[in-house]
């Protein structure tokens, strides 16, 4: 197997920036906006009957005693001043000393289905993490990475990195030969750090071939910041759902979370950068009602009062939307009718990043470029969670891990999403939301969150 076999970096998480762009972008707009606030999070395992053995628990508390001698170095800043020059310079200089304080911000728990006391005993783990949302904005992809790999050191364990390179250029020259436009995005719920690692290089290969051959597709960057540092390539992504919610959570606005969120991200950013907004934290019709308005306060100061004779909307200024849960024949179909009655005739990108593989990604790609829009894909555990038990032959099936932000300043913070699955928060506080917002349940098919990636 070669250079496949042994994982050639030290163990467990050994940079901050080992994370999606995304936690760092929301991050520096916390800081300039709410560097107050409180929350918790709470983690959720969509696959409960796959469960930790107690030495995986064990290995998770010593990786999380190393967590706080991990800095963001000068080499990392100067990247990040380089490649994301959106991020201010108050934010750089607040990652000068930042660090995580798992001992005051995170309690892990092991609750045994058996209590034998053995090692092997499996059961589930739990996180509960609070603190200053400014200062626990990056554990969720760290501790994330961190228990898929615990499970696949203890509990399921046949498997080893043979191909895993090949796999990934493969699947690269396949999407990019037909002509689509990824990035990776896989670090949540990848097998391990070197699998992540194995997949860059195929991927990177993959691009270097398109090119010789001129294939119309292209690869943009991965979501990983330490993966896009290592290879020198672009840091992708834009705001996730925990910024809407939240906003939502400390206002107690429902009705217009949407565009606070919205505003206070033009706000930090500014217009025609981290364009992509996403729709479906409490449903798309919902969020498509705040998009529809006029860009209301200076971008500078979304706390401001309305510009007078501002009439481009939220919809005109963004760059396109992204689709995370629910069927996307259907909210290609909705977001295509809402951009023609708005009167908007700019060619849009449509960001497609919900359990992607090659025939979703044709199929999608298909769909998106016929109702006129550009889209791009983020592929995450297809890329680097795919791999083959060795001993039964059938796909080792990846763990489905989320971290949601449970309360803020308090209050319940829930999400709705296009998909009854992927809806997360104090079940009281999502019926309150469901009827202040009219939001109505889709189902969908392959809407069952407990069995992802192993569909025929």
């Amino acid at each position: 197997m070669g250079q496949e076999a042994t994982p050639p970096v030290p163990e467990g998480i050994f940079s901050l920036l080992d994370t999606d762009l995304y936690k760092l972008t929301m991050q520096c707009a916390i800081l300039k906006y709410f560097p107050d606030v409180y929350v918790t999070y709470g983690f959720t395992n969509r696959t409960p009957h796959m469960r930790l053995r107690r030495a995986a628990y064990k290995w998770l508390l010593r990786q999380m005693d190393k967590l706080p001698n991990v800095r963001v170095t000068a080499e990392e800043r100067a990247f990040l001043r380089r490649k994301c020059p959106y991020l201010n310079d108050d934010y750089i200089t607040f990652l000068e000393t930042f660090h995580l304080k798992p001992a005051e911000q995170v309690e892990i728990k092991f609750t045994p289905t058996q209590d034998t006391g053995s090692d092997d005993d499996e059961g589930n783990v739990e996180y509960v993490i609070k603190g200053l949302w400014l200062d626990t904005i990056l554990y969720e992809i760290p501790l994330l990475a961190l228990t898929s790999q615990a499970y696949f050191m203890f509990s399921d364990t046949e498997w080893d990195y043979e191909q895993q390179e090949e796999k990934a250029f493969r699947k690269g020259c396949t999407l990019l030969e037909n002509g689509c436009v990824i990035s990776e995005f896989g670090t949540r719920r990848r097998r391990d750090y070197h699998t992540q690692d194995l997949v860059m290089q195929g991927l990177c290969r993959a691009a270097a071939e398109g090119k010789k051959h001129d294939w119309k597709g292209a690869l943009t960057g991965t979501s990983n910041v330490h993966f896009a540092m290592k290879y020198d390539t672009n840091a992708v992504g834009t705001v996730a759902h925990e910024w809407y919610m939240t906003i939502a959570a400390i206002t107690d606005d429902y009705e217009n979370a949407n565009e606070l969120a919205l505003q206070y991200w033009l706000g930090c950013f500014g217009e025609g950068v981290l364009g992509i907004a996403l729709t479906d934290t409490f449903g798309t019709p919902a969020f498509l009602k705040a998009f529809r308005k006029p860009i209301s306060a200076p971008v500078a100061d979304p706390t401001a009062s309305a510009t007078s004779g501002e009439d481009r909307t939220f919809a005109d200024v963004y760059t396109g939307v992204r689709q995370d849960s629910g069927d996307p024949t259907y909210f290609v179909k909705m977001v295509r009718e809402f951009y023609d009655r708005e009167g908007i005739t700019d060619k849009k990108v449509v960001v497609f990043s919900d359990s992607l593989d090659i025939a979703h990604c044709l199929e999608y790609k298909s769909i998106a470029e016929e109702a006129g829009f550009n889209p791009t894909f983020g592929v995450g555990t297809f890329f680097t969670n795919d791999y083959v038990n060795k001993s039964t032959g059938e796909k080792s099936k990846p763990l489905n891990i989320v971290i949601k932000i449970s309360t803020a300043n308090g209050r319940p913070a829930v999400k709705l999403s296009d998909n009854l699955g992927k809806n997360t928060g104090d079940q009281e506080k999502v019926q309150e939301v469901k009827k202040k917002l009219g939001y109505i349940e889709q189902e969908w098919k392959e809407g069952d969150e407990s069995n992802r990636w192993t569909k025929k």
